[in-house]
């Protein structure tokens, strides 16, 4: 008998029923392994107890008092791969427990490992967006917000912007996808703002090579040449 923990879920990732004139356009979810590298920061902790276990052994060697060497180095060597371990499961758990959402009106983010948080951001409340690629295929997507809006760091931790402490962005972070989420989120923006009327939007960084799906159109509807703009 399998167990979900989600549930009450009446889709998952989604707390309740969306309207009759809102649509779903998007889900996903961030990489476990890219989330462990740069929100975990695993392979700096793995560098960090290196470093311990070369010194060890240097000065063991220097001093000629190596009567405890292997054993101190085991004893980093453990302490670091538990440390090691416990950052990667944190990241496992984050990412499968976390679903991120591009609506036709907002961005959703429901996370969190032993009590499920979910993060609403409207359209009417983004500013503009940051998208980032790296090296592994995965990107990220930072959600610009009004000054006049705040959101706690610690209870949206992982995902947010790590390089905006004192302005916490939320982020979709480790999406394998992210070029194809920027692309359906500056649609949708777009979308937004020919019937909002709003101001300026800008998704920044997407190549420009990213765009929506072909299946999508229904979804978001035809671009506006309105006042705010989204570029992919």
């Amino acid at each position: 008998m399998s167990h979900d923990d989600f549930d009450f879920e009446p889709v998952r990732g989604l707390p309740a029923n969306l309207p009759e004139n809102e649509k779903l356009l998007w889900q996903g979810a961030p990489e476990w392994k890219a989330l462990a590298l740069r929100a975990y920061h695993v392979r700096k902790v793995v560098a960090y107890f290196s470093l311990l276990v070369a010194w060890r052994i240097g000065s063991g060697l220097v001093s000629g008092h190596d009567a405890g060497l292997f054993v101190s180095c085991l004893l980093l060597v453990t302490l670091g791969g538990i440390a090691i371990g416990v950052l990667t499961l944190l990241a496992y758990l984050n990412a499968r427990s976390t679903v991120y959402s591009i609506t036709s009106k907002r961005v959703i983010l429901r996370h969190g490992v032993a009590v499920s948080l979910t993060l609403n951001v409207p359209f009417k409340l983004i500013d503009g967006a940051d998208y980032k690629g790296f090296k592994d295929e995965t990107g990220d997507i930072a959600l610009r917000l009004p000054d006049r809006e705040r959101i706690g760091y610690l209870i949206t931790w992982p995902h947010l912007r790590t390089d905006k402490i004192t302005r916490p962005q939320p982020s979709l972070r480790a999406l394998a996808d992210a070029r194809q989420a920027a692309a359906i989120l500056s649609a949708a923006l777009a979308a937004d703002a020919g019937a909002e009327g709003s101001q300026t939007s800008v998704i920044t960084g997407v190549p420009a090579g990213a765009r929506s799906p072909r299946t999508e159109p229904h979804a978001i509807g035809p671009q506006s040449n309105g006042p705010r703009t989204a570029t992919a």
